[in-house]
């Protein structure tokens, strides 16, 4: 899926497109497999005014809207352990 086509349907869902939330979505859909925290680092070094809990809810919406699926790493590693 391209930034546009989550552009458009973030738009479907009635989400207002900032220039900070197609910032997340562009750094989200160039780097595959990253980590929230990750995420947060690549856009900040783009515009160090985007805030954590911006990227943190961005991710939210997109996991919401079916775009992206967030793995729980401590669920992954406590499976591995066993």
């Amino acid at each position: 899926m391209s930034s546009e086509q989550v552009i458009d349907r973030l738009k479907q869902n009635g989400c207002r497109i900032t220039k900070q939330r197609k910032l997340i979505v562009d750094v989200i859909m160039g780097n595959d497999h990253s980590s929230c925290k990750d995420i947060y680092y690549k856009v900040m070094a783009k515009d160090n005014s985007v805030g954590m809990a911006t990227v943190y809810r961005m991710i939210r919406v997109l996991e919401d809207i079916g775009v992206i699926n967030r793995i729980d790493m401590i669920e992954i590693n406590s499976e591995n352990c066993e």
